[in-house]
């Protein structure tokens, strides 16, 4: 893989021509999403002359909303992240960006003996999803569960979700997500029950995803992964690209 290469149409692809249910706004130095289900700066490059007055003014534009700058190690200036906490943002863990070439992967992967991998096709599949992502990340995953609804009931659909299920118990559950008009699908959730860890029920579901990625004509998978994820998807193949984290602003 020609790391550059791929970096630089996932930059231009995903973050600069962001799909939402929402809206997208556009500055010379930011692009902006507000969408029910994710609201933030998904993609900037500021000249360090003016980067604190930009970051000023997205503060003023999101007053009162939650939001989220999402940075990546490639981002100008430099300093950025060091602007951003100045400006009252809190960087939350970093991630790393991930990517592989679907045809380089496989998905032929079964899942462990006793487990059933389910698509989420209704209401009653989103809220096995939700259930799993409340029990392993915490909090309340209902917006979630919506998004999952409407990328489901479009046409063509925007994702597919899937839960892995064990004796009539859901233990994991993940989506993956068409970004339409782009060569990159991306993978979020993913979380598995402490007791079904280690089994291969997550290297199932990178599978499973991977291969409705495939079907619908997508070249790359992206992630941006977690610590716990990481050494696995480098196992599957994937190969670092950069480093994301989130700033967040109250």
């Amino acid at each position: 893989m020609d790391k550059q290469a791929v970096l630089a149409a996932f930059d231009h692809q995903v973050r600069r021509h962001p799909t939402t249910d929402g809206e997208v706004e556009r500055d010379p130095d930011v692009i902006r999403t507000i969408s029910p289900g994710w609201t933030g700066v998904e993609w900037s490059s500021v000249d360090a002359s003016r980067a604190d007055a930009v970051i000023a003014a997205q503060v003023r534009r999101f007053a009162g909303t939650p939001w989220e700058w999402k940075h990546y190690s490639y981002d100008s200036p430099a300093d950025l992240p060091d602007r951003l906490a100045a400006a009252g943002f809190t960087p939350e863990p970093p991630e790393t960006l991930l990517v592989a070439e679907i045809a380089d992967l496989r998905l032929d992967v079964a899942p462990p003996e006793g487990v059933e991998l389910v698509p989420v096709v209704d209401r009653a599949g989103v809220d096995a999803l939700v259930a799993v992502h409340d029990e392993v990340f915490g909090g309340d995953h209902a917006a979630v569960g919506d998004l999952v609804l409407a990328g489901l009931d479009r046409d063509p659909s925007t994702l597919a979700a899937v839960v892995a299920v064990a004796g009539g118990t859901p233990v994991s559950a993940a989506r993956v997500e068409f970004h339409l008009g782009t060569e990159f699908a991306s993978l979020w959730g993913g979380g598995t029950l402490p007791g079904w860890r280690g089994r291969g029920v997550f290297r199932a579901l990178v599978a499973f995803r991977a291969a409705r990625a495939a079907a619908r004509g997508f070249r790359y998978l992206q992630v941006d992964a977690t610590a716990d994820s990481l050494p696995i998807l480098r196992r599957l193949g994937f190969v670092d690209l950069a480093t994301t984290t989130p700033f967040t602003h109250p």
